[in-house]
């Protein structure tokens, strides 16, 4: 059995405080101490995008991260992002779009359309598909995605060019 190593963290806006093993992966913690179950494991090896979280304001595939390495960490799962209009638009234009079907990779789409939109507010449809490249989708074809993505970018105000 290993031994449990205490760690803080802040998740989705809330300090917190937890046991865990040395071999606990983030994924596993969010999900089975956490509750958190739209992180999802999906290949386990960093590929598939469905455990995509943001820690410290960087996306992390949280398959590849034991628990026991952030200790102290600020760490947002698609559950969090509270009080964000951005994560309330792109998760309104998922449904609106049926961009969610089986809803494996719809955790780790939305952190990567937030990501992106975060910092290229008015990306083409290349750009779109590209940033979530990384994020596998065996239901929707990637369509919907890109056309909620698309919908949510269209909706963001112009950058002031300074005129």
């Amino acid at each position: 059995m290993d031994p449990l190593i205490p760690v803080s963290y802040t998740i989705n806006g809330k300090s917190v405080q937890q046991q865990v093993s040395v071999r606990t992966t983030l994924t596993d913690m969010l999900r089975h101490q956490m509750g958190l179950t739209a992180t999802h494991a999906g290949c386990e090896q960093g590929s598939c995008g469905a455990c995509t979280v943001v820690v410290d304001g960087l996306m992390v595939r949280s398959c590849l991260i034991f628990a026991i390495q952030l200790d102290g960490a600020r760490i947002e799962t698609s559950e969090g992002f509270a009080d964000d209009q951005l994560m309330d638009e792109l998760r309104r234009n998922f449904a609106d779009r049926n961009a969610l079907q089986c809803g494996f990779c719809t955790g780790g789409m939305l952190v990567a359309a937030h990501d992106l939109l975060s910092r290229t507010p008015h990306p083409e449809r290349a750009e779109i598909r590209e940033k979530i490249s990384g994020n596998f989708c065996r239901c929707t074809g990637y369509e919907a995605i890109v056309d909620a993505i698309s919908k949510t970018a269209q909706a963001l105000p112009l950058e002031d060019s300074g005129k």
